[in-house]
């Protein structure tokens, strides 16, 4: 064999192995940082069936000498159940989901699919709202629904939250890798910007749609200052605010606050497990045209 072609099968093996060593390092090195910010959550479930005296012992006992349900079962049937808080939360979560969805698309359209004078200033002044802090707009918010009178109501925290820059931002991006001549083909055969947005755009852009909606049904489920600032009553907590049961006056009950968040985080984690594929593929499309 030709003394240059070994010489090169030598260096194509070399840099392969270097390349797998390369991976394996990068993987291990992945999988600890994973482990390392999972942590608090495997703290948070183990702490939810530990006995009070062991919550503080160190170093740190991960595995209870005698698992206790009852402050689970405490969650649900005690005298602070929270079944009414998980109402409260997936009542406004779904509702304001769904309006986001539907609203952002409908505005994502417009900027995306159709042309008219000062539309690309238009949307640039529209994303430049997100660099306002939220906590800035809490008083005229205030002020704002308490003038129309749905202050200490689920509707302060729905209605804002069905208006999203963000969405907006994702489902244009999204709506814009569509070829154009699928629109056009549409109008040659007579159909409006409400036949194609309903049977062409939206069908393509279920992806897109439904990362927005994973994102921003876990955004409204973990809301805490809006809830804390436009709600009293505490019929109308969400499972954040009914956290705040288990501070009581001398000490916190950090069992039962686990057990509580514990149940409170369940169903983020059940949706990012069946629907993960869909924020990979939706986050991936959407970042194909800017």
């Amino acid at each position: 064999m030709d003394p240059h072609t070994v010489s090169r099968i030598k260096h194509l093996v070399r840099r392969r192995a270097s390349l797998a060593i390369g991976t394996w390092v990068t993987t291990v090195v992945m999988l600890a940082i994973g482990l390392l910010m999972l942590l608090p959550f495997f703290w948070m479930i183990s702490t939810s069936f530990k006995s009070p005296g062991e919550v503080f012992v160190f170093p740190i006992q991960w595995i209870p000498e005698t698992f206790r349900l009852d402050h689970h079962q405490a969650v649900w049937v005690g005298e602070q159940s929270f079944v009414h808080y998980y109402y409260n939360s997936v009542k406004i979560s779904v509702i304001s989901t769904a309006g986001a969805v539907f609203l952002s698309a409908l505005a994502a359209y417009g900027f995306a699919r159709t042309s008219f004078l000062g539309r690309d200033i238009m949307f640039f002044l529209y994303l430049s709202i997100m660099m306002i802090p939220p906590q800035i707009l809490f008083v005229p918010k205030f002020m704002m629904f308490n003038w129309l009178g749905i202050y200490n109501n689920h509707l302060a925290l729905i209605l804002p939250g069905m208006f999203t820059i963000f969405g907006v931002f994702l489902i244009r991006q999204f709506f814009m890798s569509i070829p154009h001549e699928i629109s056009e083909a549409a109008f040659i055969d007579g159909a409006g910007h409400v036949r194609i947005f309903w049977q062409i755009i939206v069908p393509l852009a279920k992806p897109a749609l439904a990362t927005f909606a994973i994102l921003d049904f876990s955004w409204n489920w973990n809301d805490y200052e809006n809830a804390l600032i436009f709600l009293i009553d505490k019929q109308l907590y969400t499972i954040p605010l009914g956290l705040q049961n288990y501070i009581l006056e001398h000490n916190i009950n950090y069992n039962g606050m686990m057990a509580a968040a514990s149940a409170g985080i369940l169903p983020i984690i059940i949706l990012f497990l069946f629907t993960q594929r869909y924020i990979i593929q939706g986050v991936a499309q959407s970042a194909v045209k800017g």
